[in-house]
């Protein structure tokens, strides 16, 4: 009987063993498995992160684009305001001059049909007129400067409104 012990007992060493084997087999064979799964998750969740950056990047140098291409018209349109407040501020600089020489005289029109009985004839022609037409006054040259000035002033004005609405037409479209 001992025999028989021994060999129950060799045979039942044997079959733990084995199953000690096979379960550490098993154990083995499912780390590989969950590890490869684990490797393809982390793949799939780097490819997707590596995609998200990249498009994120893309987004950012479309808006770097946008920006830059509105700096740049910015800077034409400052320059194009600039060179237009420069010309209108000469233009009225050479006005006032020519009026300071006498080179240059401003008249305004009047209405002669309320003291005139004749409709708007004159009855006599000037020296310089040789056809009837309406009359003209000659402004004093003070006063034509003033005139010349507050004129500056408003077209000085209308250069820097039409730089605005150019600015936030522009704005209002980029968006």
């Amino acid at each position: 009987m001992k025999l028989d012990a021994v060999k129950w007992g060799g045979a039942l060493l044997l079959t733990l063993g084995l199953m000690g084997g096979s379960a550490w087999a098993a154990w083995a064979w499912q780390a590989n498995a969950y590890g490869q799964q684990l490797a393809k998750q982390e793949t799939a969740h780097q490819t997707t992160l590596t995609h998200l950056a990249n498009a994120n990047s893309a987004l950012i140098l479309a808006e770097q684009g946008k920006r830059f291409a509105l700096e740049q018209w910015l800077a034409a349109s400052d320059q194009a305001h600039y060179r237009a407040l420069t010309d209108a501020k000469t233009n009225q600089t050479r006005l006032r001059d020519r009026l300071a020489t006498a080179d240059l005289r401003l008249s305004v029109l009047l209405d002669t049909t309320a003291t005139n009985d004749r409709d708007g004839m004159q009855a006599t022609t000037g020296p310089r007129r040789l056809v009837h037409g309406t009359t003209r006054a000659q402004l004093d040259r003070a006063h034509a400067q003033r005139i010349i000035g507050i004129t500056s002033d408003g077209d000085q004005g209308l250069i820097a409104l039409q730089a605005c609405q150019a600015y936030a037409k522009e704005v209002s479209h980029t968006k």
